[in-house]
């Protein structure tokens, strides 16, 4: 089995029907809501190279795409879809991965944010280091909760004041990443200085000896 996980690109427009068919596909199965999207609107995230696709053996096998608001402040993971004929392969958790990591890459610094109601994905979120957070912590561009009127759920949403839903928001924030990095680091230098210290007072307790 050839699996593959790659920024989309050109070469897989033909897949946009097929992707946006699977997820609403996914959404009737669960029944719970993931937001339609047009073939038009999967093709335009290829072209702008914000898209990660899975490709098994020339197939189409799982897709996830890239959307920024707030002027790049929060950057979302949507639309996170794995193919019946793929599923316990574990691409779900691969294709996040790599989205994550290209997320941080191509718009470095932002906030990384994901609403879901699968806890599959909301584990792999944890694993990532997503914290579940209110929706109030979440981007308020308007644009980005408009996205959500093609969810079966939208009217739960817009009856709470964009505040709640079904879904559970989760966010990375790159700059906790970056105190507990420099905690550690300082946590490392004093533990060295002190170390440093008790050998030379035992070396000066031994000449004294």
């Amino acid at each position: 089995m050839d699996v593959s996980i790659v920024i989309a690109h050109k070469g897989h427009y033909k897949f946009a029907q097929q992707i946006c068919d699977t997820m609403e596909a996914s959404a009737i199965v669960r029944g719970t809501g993931i937001a339609k999207r047009s073939p038009d609107y999967i093709v335009k995230k290829m072209e702008n190279k914000d898209a990660v696709i899975a490709i098994v053996d020339g197939n189409f096998a799982g897709f996830c795409y890239i959307e920024s608001w707030s002027h790049g402040k929060f950057v979302a993971n949507s639309g996170l879809i794995v193919h019946p004929d793929y599923r316990k392969l574990g691409l779900a958790k691969k294709i996040k991965e790599r989205v994550f990591e290209y997320s941080q890459d191509k718009y470095p610094g932002s906030k990384i944010f994901s609403i879901t109601t699968g806890l599959a994905v909301m584990k792999i979120n944890s694993e990532l280091g997503y914290k579940p957070v209110p929706f109030s912590e979440l981007t308020d561009d308007p644009t980005f909760w408009n996205g959500c009127r093609g969810c079966t759920n939208f009217d739960i949403l817009e009856r709470k004041e964009y505040k709640m839903c079904l879904c559970t928001g989760m966010l990375y924030d790159p700059a906790n990443k970056k105190q507990k990095e420099e905690q550690y680091t300082f946590n490392k230098i004093v533990l060295a200085r002190l170390k440093s210290i008790k050998q030379a007072l035992f070396l000066k307790k031994e000449k004294t000896a």
